[in-house]
């Protein structure tokens, strides 16, 4: 598929829906817990439902009949798999959380993981042998330390060390360390992300599980504990928002952003600080966040908290006056694709003048862009991306596998459209 993007002006107010990352941590703990949870609000889209699809797999009973309202019977910590291959499409983060959870499986099963090609080209291999360390066995089938994937349980505790170029191994360890047979002691010398593996000691602490830590450096986590079972909402998306958020400093008269909780600990709401400081027009208050077009000047942001925003953030960047700079992101080549990488030739075709670094871009704005076709490389943030660029340039900009947005965001072009976005799907 096709997004067809023109030139619009943007105004109105949407809702932001709920967040990919808090949805896939309510189904994984709903799962591990003891009697059924009640999810409201949880993002449905190809993540979401290849991580219930997953925990499916490891024994957990879930019903999302109501879009608006999940509910999960849990398996107590006891993970039964009827499978002993699981496919979990193309969500990295479902990945690196269920191969915990399947670590706590009786020693006897051998749970085997894969996924799209993205996902067999994403590495895996520090979270495999830190499980082996803490008493399970793991391995990758083809040596390559990417999926597939084995776990055969059982967590029982230890000491392990384990470099965290993406923060989805600690949270994979937080979920899991608590119901191991002993207690675990866990080193990071290196973690990006921070706030992600904050979001998932922030589930950690709803749910009462004894922990110690330093910094984010080092975790003492007490086994045999116990998930609960509960009813809560899930948060609304910062990630998503980013879009409408680089949309709207691009191209809105005025737009205004609704659900967005700047408490949680999501690091994409750092978007609104970054385009601040490029000049945009944001006003945040307590319920809501308005937008208007602005006159935005090139700065230096350092997006190793973000990397999930380096794909809109690279098309502001194109339209705003003097230099900007994203870099310490490396994690971004190791994403669904390589976004610095790929954005950087995609821009180009637009006209812009981007320098590849290796952590990151510099992009230098100023220069006169132009409609183009362009490649959305099977990434959903690099699709929705590109096509901001499509609202802001006079004439028709067509991104191509625009289905990849539904992988986080299945709505984006409708809610844009509701804000007078000309923009369309097209086969």
């Amino acid at each position: 598929m096709q997004i067809q993007a023109q030139q619009s002006l943007l105004r109105g107010t949407v809702a932001i829906p709920a967040s990919k990352s808090h949805t896939i941590r309510t189904v994984a703990i709903a799962s591990l817990a003891d009697g059924q949870s009640l999810i409201r609000n949880p993002l449905s889209s190809q993540d979401t439902l290849s991580c219930v699809h997953t925990y499916r797999a490891l024994g957990a009973q879930i019903n999302t009949d109501n879009p608006r309202l999940w509910t999960v019977s849990g398996t107590g910590g006891k993970i039964q798999t009827k499978k002993e291959t699981i496919d979990v499409g193309n969500s990295g983060t479902t990945l690196n959380i269920a191969l915990g959870s399947a670590a706590l499986a009786d020693p006897s099963a051998q749970i085997t993981f894969t996924g799209d090609y993205q996902i067999q080209s994403r590495p895996v291999g520090p979270l495999s042998r830190a499980l082996s360390q803490l008493g399970a066995k793991s391995w990758t089938v083809k040596g390559n330390d990417c999926a597939p994937v084995v776990v055969r349980g059982r967590l029982r505790g230890g000491s392990v060390s384990i470099q965290c170029p993406t923060s989805q191994y600690l949270s994979s360890l937080l979920l899991a360390c608590p119901l191991a047979d002993g207690d675990s002691e866990i080193d990071v010398p290196l973690l990006y992300e921070p706030d992600y593996a904050k979001m998932t000691l922030d589930w950690l602490d709803k749910q009462q599980i004894r922990y110690s830590r330093q910094d984010m450096r080092h975790f003492s986590i007490p086994g045999k504990q116990a998930y609960k079972s509960f009813d809560l909402p899930v948060p609304a998306d910062f990630s998503s928002a980013t879009f409408f958020l680089c949309a709207g400093v691009l191209t809105a008269e005025k737009l205004t952003l609704t659900g967005l909780d700047f408490a949680d600990s999501q690091p994409d709401k750092s978007v609104v600080d970054y385009l601040k400081g490029m000049g945009a027009d944001i006003l945040v208050e307590s319920d809501k966040v308005i937008i208007r077009k602005s006159r935005l000047k090139g700065i230096d942001i350092d997006m190793n908290r973000t990397p999930d925003a380096l794909p809109a953030m690279a098309v502001t960047a194109a339209f705003a006056s003097g230099t900007t700079r994203l870099y310490n992101v490396p994690q971004a080549r190791k994403k669904e694709t390589d976004r610095i990488a790929c954005m950087a030739k995609e821009l180009a075709k637009l006209g812009a003048d981007v320098e590849e670094l290796p952590d990151g871009l510099v992009i230098r704005g100023g220069k006169k862009l132009r409609p183009a076709d362009l490649h959305g490389y099977d990434d959903h943030r690099i699709v929705m991306a590109l096509s901001i660029a499509g609202m802001v340039l006079d004439g028709t900009t067509t991104v191509d596998t625009a289905e990849a947005a539904s992988v986080t965001f299945p709505d984006y072009v409708p809610l844009m459209q509701t804000l007078g976005a000309k923009i369309m799907l097209n086969e």
